[in-house]
């Protein structure tokens, strides 16, 4: 993924992802209706459902960096509270 300056991924290349899917999907689809050609229909449902999957990576995987940043922030508060806490007793470790 390609990350913003603020550090969040972008979501460009999966809106691009998921829009060539919908557009092969809808494609594909009408092209096998129009000629009497079943695979053709088939590999439209096929490209829909890529779509979809690309959409349930991308929550899942937005779910996971934020769980990870917040995961983080509490490390980093944690490790602040023990520099205090040694700094208080005089080890400046």
């Amino acid at each position: 993924m390609v990350a913003r300056p603020g550090g969040a991924p972008s979501r460009t290349p999966t809106t691009f992802a998921v829009g060539f899917l919908l557009l092969d999907a809808l494609l594909l689809g009408y092209s096998g209706f129009a000629l009497g050609r079943p695979m053709l229909v088939l590999w439209g449902g096929a490209c829909l459902v890529a779509a979809g999957l690309v959409v349930l990576g991308w929550r899942r995987y937005r779910r996971l960096m934020t769980d990870l940043e917040r995961a983080r922030r509490e490390m980093r508060a944690e490790v602040e509270s023990i520099r205090a806490l040694l700094h208080g007793k005089n080890l400046h470790n």
